[in-house]
């Protein structure tokens, strides 16, 4: 009951303090009278996006909702409190991470600006707070999520406005801020909370929990099917720009789909992959496309990054994640470093590798949209490659940094 109490009256301060800060200094922007739109607040994009934004941003919003919901909800003595919790979370990250990012991105003579792009950034962020969530499900109470969550979006958006602010990478799918950020931020908080003790006792409980897993698979599945490739494109503006996020985004997915197929029943004794693995395979194969997607990924090469990271999923669960655990003491409860980081490292070096082919030839009027930088002349191919490598390394820094913290 205590506990009860303790969560009760923390939803309440973090609310009241979200309301607070809310009154303080968050407005609609300007965006309807571009007259009088301050230049600072590039009110051209702002328009554009809240044009198309809608039918886009319900599809983030319902990919981060549902999907990710229904993926933590595979423990048998947690799954419908996992999906409650996981609502929670939600329900604060996206007003948190309106405020922190705003203070970033959308400040100007003391107040912040919201319209659609912030919503989706905010839904971005918490991505990235609900993949953290799954390497500690089963071992962190409600309390410790939302403390968690009030961290994570906090370092999730410095490290995201270092990279795509400071730096100028291009990562409109998030490989990187949210994939491989989440997934490492999780397992560093999951390596200083290990208790040996109480792993055993776990590990026993998640016998018994396969059907009901099994069906909360297929519809989280079934839903990443349908909105992550909104997901990916939701920061490509342009229409142009989109087309390219989503069917590469759709070719990768098909590809790490049959890669579990040929792989699952070589590794264990089953003839068809149980569900939760072809829904492990599908995130894999959104991951890799995060900061790819957009850029030039021929169909042939979107199937062969996909099948790719298809194959290196299951092999990750059955080789690595026992390696991490009696080694390294990190107990991975969804196995995100499988399905998120692995797939969101890859998903960089490819981009990095594909930067390089970034020139007007290839891209014609695409290059402004992909890497404004090169396209201007202040940046070479060469340099905006080196510097989408140099993300990487200091992503995996703030992630670990930041889980050991908050963990």
């Amino acid at each position: 009951s205590a506990l009860r109490l303790r969560l009760s009256g923390l939803c309440f301060l973090l609310q009241i303090l979200n309301i607070l800060l809310f009154a303080a200094f968050v407005r609609y922007s300007p965006e309807s009278s571009p007259g009088q739109c301050p230049p600072q607040l590039n009110c051209s994009q702002r328009n554009q996006d809240s044009r198309f934004q809608q039918p886009r941003f319900q599809d983030v919003h319902i990919q981060v909702l549902l999907s990710f919901g229904l993926l933590l909800a595979f423990l048998g003595r947690y799954g419908p409190g996992s999906a409650a919790i996981c609502i929670l979370i939600v329900a604060f990250a996206i007003q948190w991470a309106v405020l922190i990012q705003g203070i970033f991105y959308f400040f100007l003579n003391g107040k912040i600006y919201v319209g659609a792009q912030s919503m989706v950034s905010a839904d971005f962020c918490t991505a990235a707070v609900l993949i953290s969530t799954g390497a500690v499900l089963g071992r962190v109470n409600p309390v410790q999520m939302l403390l968690l969550a009030l961290l994570e979006v906090t370092l999730c958006t410095l490290n995201e406005y270092i990279l795509l602010r400071l730096m100028g990478v291009s990562d409109s799918g998030r490989s990187l801020t949210v994939h491989t950020f989440g997934a490492y931020f999780g397992l560093m908080v999951s390596r200083v909370l290990y208790q040996p003790h109480k792993d055993k006792r776990k590990r026993e409980e998640r016998q018994d929990v396969r059907h009901q897993a099994d069906v909360f698979a297929v519809v989280g599945t079934l839903y990443l099917w349908i909105f992550w490739p909104s997901f990916t494109s939701a920061t490509t503006v342009h229409k142009n720009a989109e087309n390219w996020a989503v069917l590469n985004t759709y070719f990768s997915l098909v590809a790490s789909t049959v890669a579990t197929f040929i792989l699952s029943p070589v590794l264990y004794e089953e003839s068809t992959p149980r569900m939760v693995q072809i829904q492990d395979a599908t995130l894999a194969g959104m991951a890799v496309m995060g900061m790819a997607g957009e850029m030039l990924v021929t169909p042939f090469g979107a199937l062969i990054a996909g099948f790719l990271v298809g194959l290196i999923s299951p092999l990750g669960f059955r080789f690595f994640t026992p390696v991490l655990h009696s080694r390294l003491k990190i107990q991975d409860t969804c196995g995100v470093h499988n399905i998120h980081g692995l797939p969101g490292i890859l998903g960089a070096l490819l981009g990095t590798l594909l930067t390089l082919l970034a020139t007007a030839d290839t891209y014609g009027d695409r290059l402004e949209l992909v890497f404004p930088l090169v396209a201007q002349g202040s940046r070479t191919v060469t340099d905006q490659a080196f510097i989408q490598l140099g993300a990487l390394p200091l992503t995996l820094l703030l992630a670990t940094l930041g889980g050991s913290l908050t963990g």
